[in-house]
């Protein structure tokens, strides 16, 4: 049908130049040309009756795909218990923190644990402020309308993150189980308390843009983030920096019971795993040139913090890894555009369970590399990649995460997607360093190519 459109607009393209007004609009003629689209054939009014009084994605729904997928996978970390993330964008932490309790209810024989995401999502946002700060201090030597700071006023702070925040707020301030600083209605419906800090932070920045001391904006920072601090303990309560804690077994049984700093926390039951350096974020974006080190700027959840930095690779070496990793039960940070095919009611993210070309009489031949250079489809949601399904070959048939949207969604709480909606759809893995080949991990020593705030990369998972 594409070679058919193309043939047509090529035929038809002088009498259209010849149709349309001078001023680029719709003349009559090209009114009449344009009407010839509608056929008023009885499936187009089917079509138009349904759509009438149905959403598309009900309409759309393929029959001939309507089986559950078969659940059963070769190779599966071992993990226990589903999250919900409820009304907030905080999947790339639940992600991250997912990783991590997988790992300790394994070492450990636990029953099932879940570390506090609310401790470390307040001082997430919280050096997000204080990032939003120095910012506009940095800045202040450009315009107002310049792109950059129009930027940075615009996108002030989000609950949405990706893996370099979970890495640097771990190192830098620990962990702690969940009943420590367990969630509330604030942490699991965020938009409301971050839209007023937002406001606050609009406020401030506009006072720091006209201070003229160069001394004065450090202290008068410095009084702002004690307001924003205020706030957030309101919001979420207050971070503890030392608490008691019983370790017990998938029994009950009490193994110990110590006190605690988050740091101390951290290092006592994770020490050996520095996320900031054993971890790398491996990418496929086709639009991109591959084999090369990218970064985004002020992509980082705190100043002093690492902007997002990736390895640009062909999708056959980043499933390798994803292999390798999984078979080692290692769980990892993965993000896609899953809002893409995705049928809710089974759990499944596979591009055969919509036929909207069916529906609408129209194709959607864009490939991957042209959805992501229009803006199309980007990565939209962290999940934690815990399966494949391999076949006698070692090929991968379909995969599964783990996902943070409540025990009762999808399939037990996790998606299923074919091999095909991930080679589509999958954009982003977490991967230690030793699941990567070290002629790969060498293309690490290059100077990173930096994009700009605004890049179609740069949106945060939520």
């Amino acid at each position: 049908m594409r070679k058919t459109l193309l043939l047509a607009i090529a035929v038809m393209s002088m009498g259209a130049l010849s149709a349309q007004q001078n001023n680029g609009g719709i003349s009559a003629e090209m009114m009449k040309e344009i009407r010839l689209g509608e056929n008023g054939s009885a499936a187009e009014k089917a079509a138009r009756n349904a759509l009438a009084l149905n959403a598309v994605s009900e309409l759309a729904t393929n029959a001939d795909n309507l089986a559950m997928i078969d659940t059963n996978f070769s190779h599966r970390v071992r993990t226990k218990g589903i999250t919900n993330q409820y009304q907030s964008g905080r999947c790339w932490l639940f992600t991250g923190l997912n990783i991590l309790r997988a790992k300790m209810i394994d070492d450990h024989n636990l029953g099932g644990m879940e570390f506090s995401q609310n401790y470390l999502f307040f001082y997430d946002q919280l050096e997000k402020c204080n990032l939003f700060l120095q910012a506009v201090i940095d800045t202040k030597h450009l315009a107002m309308e310049s792109r950059e700071v129009e930027w940075l006023f615009k996108n002030p702070l989000s609950d949405g993150g990706q893996f370099t925040g979970v890495s640097n707020l771990v190192m830098k301030y620990g962990v702690v189980p969940a009943e420590v600083m367990p969630e509330n209605h604030q942490s699991n419906n965020t938009s409301q308390i971050s839209n007023l800090i937002k406001l606050k932070l609009r406020e401030y920045g506009l006072i720091l843009r006209e201070q003229r001391d160069r001394r004065a904006p450090v202290a008068l920072k410095t009084e702002m983030l004690k307001e924003i601090y205020s706030m957030l303990v309101r919001a979420y309560g207050v971070p503890p920096t030392e608490f008691e804690w019983t370790m017990r077994d998938k029994d009950n049984n009490v193994i110990s019971t110590k006190t605690y700093t988050p740091q101390s926390f951290y290092a006592e039951y994770f020490g050996e795993i520095d996320l900031e350096k054993d971890f790398v974020m491996v990418m496929n974006d086709p639009s991109r040139e591959y084999y090369k080190v990218y970064e985004i700027e002020y992509d980082r959840h705190m100043y002093d913090g690492d902007n997002w930095l990736y390895l640009n690779l062909p999708i056959e070496e980043v499933k390798a890894m994803a292999i390798a990793s999984i078979k080692d039960n290692t769980a990892m940070y993965f993000s896609c555009d899953v809002g893409k095919f995705l049928l809710s009611k089974k759990g499944t993210l596979d591009i055969n369970n919509f036929d909207y070309e069916s529906l609408m009489g129209v194709e959607f031949p864009m490939n991957k590399e042209q959805r992501v250079r229009t803006f199309a489809s980007g990565s939209s949601h962290a999940m934690t990649l815990i399966a494949v399904d391999l076949d006698e070959q070692g090929n991968p048939k379909k995969w599964m995460v783990e996902n943070s949207w409540g025990p009762t969604s999808g399939w037990k709480g996790n998606l299923i997607m074919t091999d095909e909606w991930f080679e589509e759809y999958m954009f982003r893995v977490v991967v230690d360093k030793k699941y990567i080949p070290a002629e790969t991990l060498k293309l690490l020593e290059q100077k990173p190519i930096e994009l700009p705030s605004w890049d179609p990369m740069f949106a945060y998972e939520e």
